[in-house]
């Protein structure tokens, strides 16, 4: 029994084990876009900048496009080939209407026949909208502005009416869909539209704005927002959506200078986006029909109240498992138990947290054992070996391994010289083929002076 005891141990030793490899980084590359953004600072944000925007670079078919106003106030879109250091950019007949950080540019692109679609410059507002002609995403036709037609006050005819927060995704067969919220913060609901064959279409509204919510200080709220950290498809074709509910009545706050956001949610969807799960399985709402709800079952995955600062829109992701992770921020009950100066006291004492569910359906949320030292959001992403990488404030970057659990966190990139304002736009779809995460980020200036917009190439991983 001993002699094979022996055996056995010693071929476990010489028969190598999986290579897990560990978080890297190294930058690359570091390329201007426009030496001369628009700079203003409107809700502690740039509207060149900001988490919720999905997306304002991106990769498609061997070439990256990227999104911002420059100092005229005209939407710039640019493209260069996956791996150039120049950009090729089309001014585009829009010009910001307002000193607002919400308006931002996102962009997306139609597999279906190779259309870019440009949505921007709105807030409880009608959209302003462009669509290129077919096959300008591959080549097929001069880059220029002509290409992108006229600006249209609707989603190609369809009317949406006041809305916010454009959003662009596509679906796992190749279908463009987007996401946006009428109404307004604190009473508002998110809505799906889909394009198909050319034409887009209105799939309805799958959020509630109404029922009571009682604060802890027992201070009722009859009206909300849930404010997405994100919408991303898996390999397996489920839609993730994790989220965090604004109230409408700033009564439930312990002092008004807070922020009502409280809990962070989670539902997913198996039919893209028309039928809404708990993590349960249990269905809670139906697009365009009965909506998810503050009273719907089962939806909370880490519960916290309203007087902690939490942050909205931050950022989620879904590893090569299919498991969600969702980044969210605030202040920990150490240091207080009632927020009452949010932008001040999170830059203070706000921390990130990790929080991700299990093969078993239970959640662990971790604290990130580096301060964000800013009131802004932070992104996360996953390399090829899901590592998962943070990218902060001013493009500070920490990661932690798979191998560890996520528990082992360190800082890899922190460079004060690249001045990058505060949040960043990342592009992740070049991390599965080729290892390379882009950050786009533009450098801090002072009052309205223009400034430099980038985009940083970071290697992550082998």
């Amino acid at each position: 029994m001993t002699r094979i005891l022996l055996t056995l141990l010693a071929v476990l030793f010489l028969v190598p084990g999986t290579a897990h490899a560990e978080p890297r980084v190294s930058l690359v590359s570091d390329t201007l876009l426009d030496a001369s953004a628009l700079y203003f600072v409107s809700y502690d944000g740039l509207v060149n900048n900001n988490s919720f925007q999905q997306d304002a670079i991106l990769t498609y078919e061997g070439r990256q496009y990227a999104a911002w106003y420059t100092a005229s106030r005209n939407a710039v879109i640019a493209r260069r080939d996956v791996g150039s250091t120049r950009w090729e950019s089309v001014v585009l007949s829009h010009r910001l209407g307002a000193d607002d950080s919400h308006n931002v540019i996102s962009l997306g692109i139609s597999p279906q026949d190779n259309t870019i679609h440009v949505a921007m410059d709105t807030h409880n507002t009608r959209l302003f909208y462009l669509r290129s002609e077919p096959g300008l995403a591959i080549g097929a036709l001069p880059w220029n502005a002509a290409a992108f037609g006229e600006v249209r006050l609707t989603l190609g005819g369809v009317e949406l009416g006041p809305m916010t927060y454009p959003r662009f995704v596509v679906t796992p067969e190749g279908g463009l869909q987007f996401s946006y919220r009428t109404g307004g913060s604190g009473n508002g609901v998110n809505e799906l539209a889909e394009y198909s064959g050319g034409t887009w279409r209105k799939l309805g509204a799958w959020t509630s704005a109404t029922g009571p919510y009682t604060g802890p200080n027992g201070v009722v709220s009859t009206t909300r927002n849930m404010y997405l950290h994100g919408l991303t498809y898996d390999r397996s074709g489920r839609l993730h959506a994790a989220f965090t509910w604004r109230e409408g009545n700033p009564g439930v706050l312990c002092n008004s200078g807070g922020l009502t956001n409280h809990d962070t949610g989670y539902v997913y969807s198996d039919d893209r986006g028309r039928t809404w799960r708990n993590g349960g399985g249990a269905v809670v709402g139906t697009t365009g029909g009965t909506p998810v709800g503050i009273g719907s079952p089962g939806l909370v995955a880490d519960p916290l109240d309203p007087n902690h600062g939490l942050m909205n829109q931050e950022s989620q992701a879904v590893d090569a498992r299919g498991r969600p992770h969702v980044v969210i921020s605030y202040v920990p009950g150490r240091f207080t138990q009632c927020v009452s100066d949010y932008a001040r006291q999170r830059a203070q004492h706000g921390r990130v947290f990790h929080v991700f569910r299990n093969a078993d359906g239970t959640w662990t949320k971790r604290e990130v054992p580096v301060p964000p030292e800013h009131t802004q959001r932070t992104k996360v992403v996953f390399d090829r070996e899901d590592n998962v990488y943070l990218v902060m404030p001013r493009g500070r970057i920490v990661a932690a391994s798979a191998s560890s659990g996520w528990t082992d966190w360190t800082t890899l990139f922190d460079r004060p010289s690249l001045r990058a304002f505060g949040e960043v736009n990342v592009d992740a779809s070049r991390l599965v083929p080729q290892g390379v995460l882009s950050v786009q980020y533009q450098q801090t200036s002072s009052g309205t002076t223009p400034s430099p917009i980038r985009v940083a190439d970071f290697r992550l991983g082998p």
